[in-house]
C-alpha cells in the first residue's frame, strides 16, 4: 500500500471528524493512540487508524512494541500500512480483522 493508495486525514481534519481540539488530536498522536506521518510536510494519519469515529484500539499498544524495537514513530506508522509477507496482508487490516496477537508477535521479531 502506498501513500496514493491511503486516504490521510490532517489535524484539522480530524479535529472535525472527532469533534476535538487540535491540541487534543495533537495529544492522541503523541500518546500514540493514533500515528502519523508527513507527506510533503504536513502531518496526517491513514484513515485506516480509525474506526467508528476513533482511534482504533489496537493500535497504540502495537505502536508500543514497535517503539520498543526502535521504530521512529513516523516509521511505524509506513510498516503498519506496508504489505508484511507473514501476514499475506499489510499489519493494519490484520489488526482491523482481530489478528492483534500476531500483528503484535511479528512486530517484535523485528527488534
Amino acid at each position: 500500500m502506498t501513500s496514493a493508495e491511503t486516504e490521510w486525514l490532517t489535524i484539522p481534519d480530524l479535529v472535525e471528524m472527532l469533534n476535538l481540539t487540535p491540541s487534543r488530536v495533537r495529544r492522541l498522536i503523541d500518546e500514540r493512540q493514533l500515528l502519523a506521518a508527513r507527506i510533503d510536510g504536513v502531518l496526517k494519519v491513514p484513515t485506516l487508524f480509525l474506526r467508528d469515529n476513533a482511534p482504533l484500539p489496537e493500535l497504540r499498544g502495537t505502536a508500543t512494541v514497535l517503539i520498543d524495537c526502535g521504530f521512529t514513530d513516523e516509521d511505524a506508522t509506513w510498516w503498519m500500512l506496508r504489505p508484511e509477507e507473514s501476514l499475506g496482508t499489510t499489519p493494519i487490516i490484520a489488526l482491523r480483522a482481530g489478528r492483534k496477537a500476531e500483528v503484535r508477535r511479528i512486530a517484535q521479531a523485528l527488534a
